[in-house]
């Protein structure tokens, strides 16, 4: 099993997300958060001073997937968030030891099945 991290822009993800479902991953985590980077920061004026913000917004997408099926995930990742522009983002793929369903107490990759046809049932 692998856990996948994501940071990637905003508006990046909205495609991301409905490409993973198709796909028949829908179980993801995101959070907002900041960072710094390649990517510069931003100079605003304010009250008559120059302000410059070096951490910019992005999304952390995480999800947990069988070995098979990272490279399936990356590259709807990377489709969809690769604008050739710095500050597109990174992806991570870390090992994961061992995952629970606490409602079964089931383990390893029975936990994270992918689900074909959840994508109609979806929409």
């Amino acid at each position: 099993m692998k856990k996948i991290e994501a940071f990637i822009r905003h508006e990046a993800f909205e495609p991301i997300r409905m490409e993973l479902l198709e796909l028949g991953f829908p179980s993801l985590s995101i959070s907002e958060v900041k960072g710094s980077g390649r990517q510069k920061g931003i100079t605003e004026r304010y009250r008559g001073a120059e302000l410059t913000n070096w951490l910019r917004p992005k999304v952390k997408l995480e999800c947990v997937v069988a070995s098979g099926d990272v490279q399936t995930v990356v590259e709807a990742i990377l489709k969809h968030a690769r604008t050739g522009s710095i500050g597109d983002g990174k992806v991570f793929v870390l090992p994961v030891e061992e995952a629970y369903r606490i409602r079964t107490g089931e383990s390893g990759e029975e936990t994270l099945q992918a689900h074909p046809g959840v994508a109609q049932a979806a929409t």
